[in-house]
């Protein structure tokens, strides 16, 4: 597909980026892709299901925990189902305004999942370093109200990026670097002086990503002192082990995102392959992850999950 030469202050559409040299195995990719996005489907519904149906289970904790699902839910489905259709129908186009309303719900919904992140690690460490003020202090009520500030500051920080690109000539080159929209991406094929956009840019995740990762690292420092304060080996384990989920759920969060930022700041040599890796296991590897990684460690789950199973196998039978 050809462009025009000259800028173009609205750009009808933009190229979603293929892996070059496989276009033979498309098929095979995508059927991965879409394996990988039903488990994620599959795994953040059931989640959300038990916690919906066990009344055992209408604590904070869990509460944060239908909140993760219903994030990775709705950020896997906003990219995903784009990115199949250009792998089975050749769709490689994405309109423009098509292209900033994935870029708002990426960010935003990432920005959201960093919030609810924190806020159980705020969980962590009221149970672990103050127990008798917990229920007192995260009460369902407190946790829908910190479910809302993290919707409200998502939307604040972050729709500010599609709106600094509306008024943007761009250049010929419409070729994104991902199979999906990132405002870093987008940015980068203006043909004018980005660095209001680059500086919000960097400003906002810093003050919202960065601030959250310095606060949940805080926690753990505080955590840590807490449970080396206990008497014995086996109770310092006992307590611990209880952070253990949603720290293996941060490190699937945190990892890919700075990941993905290094790609896009100082990878511009590397070859188009990483670029769409790493873009696709930003958004799909938490999604996956999050629902196993609750379902192995958190046992309330596990009878609820086993639970289900032995009524289905009773079903059929």
């Amino acid at each position: 597909m050809t462009f025009p030469n000259s800028s173009d202050l609205s750009p009808s559409s933009f190229i979603l980026a293929s892996i070059p040299g496989l276009e033979a195995a498309h098929l095979w990719i995508s059927i991965l892709l879409c394996s990988m996005y039903i488990l994620a489907v599959t795994g953040n519904c059931v989640v959300m299901l038990i916690v919906k149906t066990e009344p055992s289970l209408h604590a904070p904790m869990y509460f944060f925990l239908c909140m993760l699902a219903a994030i990775d839910l709705s950020l896997s489905t906003s990219t995903v189902p784009r990115i199949l259709s250009f792998y089975w129908f050749d769709t490689r186009e994405i309109s423009f305004g098509a292209c900033l309303v994935q870029m708002f719900l990426i960010h935003t919904l990432s920005a959201i999942e960093s919030t609810v992140l924190l806020a159980m690690a705020v969980d962590r460490y009221v149970a672990i370093c103050h127990p008798l003020r917990h229920a007192a202090i995260l009460t369902n009520t407190m946790t829908a109200k910190i479910g809302l500030v993290a919707m409200a500051r998502g939307v604040l920080f972050f729709l500010p990026l599609p709106l600094l690109l509306l008024p943007l000539p761009f250049c010929s080159s419409r070729m994104l670097s991902h199979s999906f929209c990132l405002h870093q991406d987008v940015m980068n094929l203006a043909c004018a002086n980005t660095t209001p956009s680059m500086v919000y840019g960097l400003t906002a995740i810093l003050l919202v990503m960065g601030l959250d990762a310095i606060l949940i690292c805080l926690s753990y420092v505080l955590i840590l002192k807490a449970v080396l304060r206990l008497a014995s080996w086996k109770e310092r384990v006992k307590v611990f082990s209880t952070c253990v989920a949603h720290i293996c759920v941060v490190l699937a969060f945190y990892v890919p995102l700075i990941g993905l930022s290094v790609v896009h700041r100082f990878g511009k040599d590397l070859a188009p392959l990483v670029h769409i890796i790493m873009g696709n296991v930003y958004i799909l590897v938490p999604a996956v992850l999050n629902p196993i990684i609750y379902g192995v460690r958190t046992k309330e789950i596990q009878r609820r999950i086993l639970s289900l199973i032995h009524i289905y196998d009773r079903t059929v039978q």
